[in-house]
């Protein structure tokens, strides 16, 4: 084979290589995508992800349709997609519950640092720690010191056992040098109930369940959880600010793909949800519901993904917390 028939070869190569990329991301979305959210109708992660989906219906000509199907802590929904066909047209909407799984050893849940293609982040809402009037405190260090004065006694709820809300109450525990019992629920809104009735004194619950309650006087709000302080509440601190050095703890939203999905499809899902994000009413939107925009690359989000595992496996381990 001569120097030109030996190119010739390579070039054709390299271009049988690029094109199923390319006609991939060419080609989509051909038909319906079914967008697969691991929480129920109302939820923080399904209205974002609602919001979302409708802008990327009209920016690429196809129909994004909301698949509900909460339960197992968003574990259900994950192996649904982790098992689906890897073209781009069944997207999982992936959240901070899911590392918290893929933190627990032997589960056998799909990992999305492993199962999945990171594609962007789209949002983040912070936790706010709340508690009822009736405990007394009106500042995270006179919590602090109440728990210290009747260890294991003053109660705190979540939204379920391994759930963000649970593990944002044990690292605040553990960096506070303090023992609260837990107490679980099954979903937030029980939980924020009995918070309200005074069966349970302390929460960590997204900005958006407590707020009204915040407002109306029957909670009282200590700090937020976020790297910075939310527009829905800019008055309240976050716990760094308070000296709880690099505590953060807040309800993301990303998009995922099955593993394998070609690069074309990621890349041209990635920049269709960034304009997505990037227009007015999605924007406005967000910021009602105190969720902060948030973009990425597919490798960005992966490192996320991968960070936040660690970090949650660290207080699994340092709380001896097992699953259920």
């Amino acid at each position: 084979m001569d120097r030109r028939q030996c190119f010739a070869a390579m070039l054709l190569a390299a271009t049988a290589a690029i094109a199923p990329a390319a006609w991939a991301q060419d080609s989509y979305p051909s038909r319906l995508v079914k967008v697969v959210v691991g929480f129920p109708a109302g939820s923080a992660t399904d209205v974002a992800a609602r919001a979302v989906a409708e802008a990327l219906a009209r920016r690429l000509g196809q129909p994004f349709i909301i698949d509900n199907r909460p339960g197992a802590a968003s574990n259900i929904a994950a192996k649904a997609v982790a098992t689906s066909a890897p073209d781009g047209h069944t997207l999982f909407v992936g959240t901070v519950a899911n590392t918290i799984n893929a933190a627990f050893p032997n589960t056998g849940f799909p990992d999305p640092a492993k199962d999945f293609v990171a594609v962007t982040l789209i949002g983040s809402m912070p936790n706010v720690l709340v508690v009822n009037p009736s405990l007394g405190v009106a500042s995270v260090d006179q919590l602090v010191r109440a728990a210290k004065a009747k260890p294991g006694q003053i109660t705190f709820a979540s939204s379920g056992h391994g759930t963000s809300p649970h593990l944002s109450g044990e690292l605040f525990s553990s960096m506070a040098g303090i023992k609260m019992l837990h107490v679980p629920y099954r979903g937030s809104t029980p939980a924020v109930t009995d918070l309200l009735g005074g069966q349970v004194q302390v929460m960590f619950s997204p900005v958006s369940s407590v707020l009204p309650h915040v407002r109306a006087g029957t909670l009282k709000a200590l700090a937020t959880t976020g790297a910075k302080r939310t527009a829905l509440a800019p008055d309240l601190p976050t716990l760094q600010e308070l000296g709880f050095k690099d505590f953060e703890s807040s309800v993301w939203f990303g998009f995922l793909l099955p593993a394998g999905a070609p690069s074309g499809v990621v890349a041209k899902l990635q920049a269709a949800t960034h304009a997505a994000l990037g227009q007015p009413d999605v924007q406005n939107f967000f910021g009602t519901q105190g969720i902060e925009v948030i973009t990425s690359t597919p490798d960005e989000f992966a490192q996320y993904i991968r960070s936040e595992t660690d970090k949650w496996r660290n207080v699994i381990q340092t709380a001896g917390i097992t699953r259920e």
